[in-house]
């Protein structure tokens, strides 16, 4: 931390104790002087631990897809059992994760919970050595990976302290999508080591599969393994390099206001519209194209949707911030439901047609919609907020209305990780969506006709309460 930004006798104890007993972000001038190299700092180190996060909990949709060539004898469904089951851990973890920043503090929390990957990663580099490890090791170690989706919620939650409702969006634009960049990555970077033999010595013998006819060999644990030492990189700087914010304490009974809030379930239903939409196309599109192009390799092309969805994520933060996050997400739900009509119109009927370009145009349109929508609810919900404690303290004087912006900042930072937390079902959903209507009906159309019925659904939400002239809460 710069020197000259810290002066006072108090400022440099709580630095040499990680907390932080003065945080005012709405004072221009103690963000200026102060706050804005605080905050950034905490902020490009949270970016690369939530990296970390969805790199390990989205890995079992690279997984899967290879388990077969070296020996597992798991049929479909078993498959997408694997590839959804990190989707509800990681969205249940969420619910308990939304509450911890500030019962034990950013810093200590990003700490442990990016610590906390190392025991995934490391399990599923050792069970995928052998083809006998039970299906039922597998199944609690694609639970395992929930880890890495719980720290979402905390992670969010942790970054909207910092920030002054001006550059919340961007700022959380930024964390969420530079983090969830790591579900691309590692869909592009473990194909490419679990080719090559370059960690054999720290990660062992490889497997023997046959692709197309071809014997190939296969290092399947690197995709576990590859990430062991960044994650102990990563969880030592948040230790270090990372502050708690007094004034962000609050018990879980302070933060439980928020089941009482309607506006909390609202932005629910429309976070899971979105994230929930990324999360579970990036575990379930693998899986998905594989059985309705069995001809096309989806490891080349799978990394492609998360990518455009996590890069385009702040610029949906950004837009929220410059035309309203209601008017943007309005919009994006009507062109997410138009993509997935797209989605329906190329893939094969009974086996036969389809087009895979036109599908994956489709699903990379859809991943770009999921990440506006991300960036712009998420600028909605600090918006909501503020906007309803302002109108509850009005005309109750200077000390009342301070306090409400304290109280709005405590209940947007937990209602932000509590809809993670509610959206992160997306993840188990929709690939076992896909799955179950693969099994039932011989293809996927019927669980893509029952998302843009969600989809309508949501644009008549975010209409009637947030979009629409004289709506109960603009924003």
């Amino acid at each position: 931390m710069p020197t000259d930004v810290l002066t006072s006798t108090e400022t440099k104890k709580s630095t040499s104790s990680h907390v932080l007993t003065e945080w005012n972000p709405e004072d221009k001038h103690f963000w200026e002087t102060k706050g804005k190299a605080i905050a950034t700092r905490n902020l490009w180190i949270s970016i690369p631990a939530l990296f970390l996060a969805f790199a390990v909990w989205m890995v079992w949709s690279v997984v899967c897809v290879n388990l077969p060539n070296i020996g597992f004898k798991y049929d479909t469904n078993k498959l997408f059992w694997l590839t959804a089951l990190p989707g509800l851990a990681g969205a249940t973890l969420r619910i308990f994760y939304s509450f911890m920043v500030p019962i034990f503090g950013g810093r200590r929390w990003t700490a442990i919970s990016t610590a906390s990957l190392l025991i995934p990663a490391l399990g599923i580099g050792f069970a995928v050595r052998d083809p006998m490890t039970s299906y039922s090791t597998m199944l609690i170690l694609a639970v395992l990976c929930g880890f890495g989706g719980g720290n979402f919620a905390s992670s969010m939650a942790n970054i909207s302290f910092f920030y002054p409702k001006a550059l919340k969006g961007t700022a959380l634009g930024l964390n969420a999508g530079l983090g969830n960049l790591g579900v691309s990555a590692m869909q592009f970077l473990v194909p490419l080591v679990i080719s090559t033999g370059m960690f054999a010595a720290l990660c062992g013998d490889p497997q023997q599969c046959v692709i197309n006819g071809v014997t190939k060999s296969m290092w399947l644990q690197n995709a576990g393994f590859i990430w062991v030492p960044f994650i102990a990189l990563s969880a030592l700087v948040a230790w270090f390099g990372m502050n708690d914010i007094a004034s962000a304490k609050a018990s879980f009974k302070d933060q439980a206001i928020i089941f009482r809030r309607k506006h909390n379930w609202l932005m629910c239903i429309l976070y899971l519209g979105t994230f929930g939409s990324f999360i579970g196309y990036s575990a379930g599109l693998p899986l998905l194209t594989k059985s309705q192009f069995p001809g096309i390799n989806p490891i080349k092309y799978a990394f492609l949707g998360p990518l455009v969805g996590a890069l385009i994520r702040p610029v949906g933060g950004w837009l929220a911030d410059k035309l309203g996050g209601a008017r943007v997400t309005f919009w994006n739900f009507i062109i997410m439901a138009a993509a997935v009509f797209g989605v329906l119109a190329f893939l094969p009927h009974g086996g036969v047609g389809g087009n895979f370009w036109g599908f994956l145009a489709m699903f990379i349109l859809l991943f770009a919609t999921t990440g506006i929508g991300n960036g712009s609810t998420f600028r909605m919900i600090p918006v909501i907020f503020l906007t309803e404690r302002q109108r509850d303290a009005a005309g109750r004087g200077k000390e009342a209305e301070e306090q409400a912006i304290k109280d709005a900042n405590k209940e947007a930072a937990a209602v932000l990780g509590f809809t993670s937390a509610f959206a992160a079902y997306g993840g188990f959903f929709i690939p076992k969506s896909f799955g179950t209507s693969i099994a039932a009906t011989g293809g996927p159309q019927a669980a893509l006709y029952g998302f843009i019925a969600f989809y309508a659904s949501c644009i008549l939400l975010t209409w009637w309460y947030y979009s629409r002239k004289n709506a109960e809460v603009p924003c």
